[in-house]
């Protein structure tokens, strides 16, 4: 087998770390450490278990499996084979861990052993667990918009319709869940005693297509990163009033907020990690904008460390797009005409082997 991929991809990323050396001189963020981790497959979230010091890296097609990886080093600790999914979290008091694919797969989070076999209806997409009540819940861009589980034994506790496609969640830990709308420009508020709607916030006035929500649960605020003004909006989660919004970059897919350091932070894939720093909870700024590889465009948090960590891969040319037959009818799913042009139409195919793991702290 021709080692060429491998070779090229590492140059790929030493040329890269070169072209970085002085743009990230300017903020206190960098980009610690790449790990060329290779492998098959397409890739969506990337989730980091703080406590128990994994990183749970998904991917998807027919060669599907769940990576795991020590949060320290980097290095493969363990493997869910078969598993075609989005991403996947584990719940420590429980033990037990849920990957979204189809149907959802519950695994144990010391063995990563697979316990079961979910059936849910609509496509297993994001999802969030809320350590409030041990529930995990898993977001769909069809309905139903949400199906909720039991950490401890993966019931089927209800579902919930938000009456659109559902990106990112956040929850306060204290009763509250908070769901982006992707295409409704506005964010869902769900009661997580009695799994019901009690509110919706409208950002519509500041943009619309959010797919990175994070919360301040202390100071009850939310940080949506959207995509169609290449904004983060910034509002109140106790009734949902604007409070501003400051500039990203293009094609966020995911926020996080380190309450730590009071700063949340955008993920975009056009190759930039957006930094905003709460100030105060009527000030923020844009604190840094880091320079990262094209397509880092989802993120997580190590909170022992308050480092973020991203995956992403390097791509060859686009293919040129099919000539449709007079008359076609467009498919009606697929990424919305909203979505950044490296979403929509025919997409680069991935070079193999260049599957990577960046760490960007301080």
């Amino acid at each position: 087998m021709s080692r060429k991929p491998i070779v090229v991809a590492t140059l790929a990323l030493m040329l890269f770390f070169a072209s970085l050396a002085h743009a990230q001189d300017s903020g206190p963020y960098k980009i610690l450490k790449i790990q060329l981790v290779g492998g098959d497959g397409g890739f969506d979230y990337v989730t980091a278990d703080s406590e128990g010091r994994n990183l749970y890296v998904a991917r998807s097609g027919p060669t599907g499996h769940i990576g795991v990886f020590n949060l320290d080093t980097l290095v493969q600790v363990g493997d869910i084979p078969g598993v075609s999914a989005h991403g996947g979290a584990v719940d420590t008091a429980t033990g037990h861990g849920f990957a979204t694919s189809k149907p959802v797969t519950m695994f144990d989070s010391k063995t990563f052993a697979v316990l079961k076999k979910i059936d849910v209806q609509g496509n297993p997409d994001g999802y969030v667990n809320d350590a409030y009540n041990h529930h995990f819940y898993i977001l769909s861009h069809s309905e139903p918009n949400i199906t909720v589980l039991d950490d401890k034994d993966g019931s089927i506790l209800g579902t919930i319709d938000i009456g659109g496609a559902p990106e990112q969640a956040a929850t306060d830990g204290h009763g509250k869940i908070y769901v982006d709308i992707e295409d409704k420009a506005a964010i869902a508020v769900i009661d997580a005693n009695t799994m019901k709607i009690v509110g919706k916030y409208d950002v519509s006035s500041k943009g619309g297509g959010c797919a990175g929500l994070a919360l301040d649960a202390t100071n009850n605020i939310l940080f949506a990163s959207c995509r169609d003004k290449k904004n983060m909006i910034i509002l109140s989660a106790t009734d949902g009033h604007i409070i501003t919004d400051l500039p990203i970059g293009n094609g966020s897919d995911g926020a996080t907020f380190n309450p730590a350091t009071m700063e949340a932070f955008s993920s975009q894939g056009d190759g930039t990690l957006t930094v905003v720093k709460e100030i105060s909870p009527t000030n923020f700024s844009i604190e840094q904008t880091v320079p990262t590889p094209a397509r880092a465009k989802v993120l997580t948090l190590d909170t022992k460390t308050n480092q973020i960590l991203t995956i992403t891969a390097e791509f060859g040319p686009v293919p040129a797009a099919p000539i449709p037959a007079v008359g076609a009818t467009p498919p009606a799913d697929g990424p919305p005409p909203t979505a950044p042009a490296w979403l929509r139409g025919p997409r680069a195919p991935m070079i193999p082997n260049s599957f990577q793991i960046l760490v960007i702290g301080k």
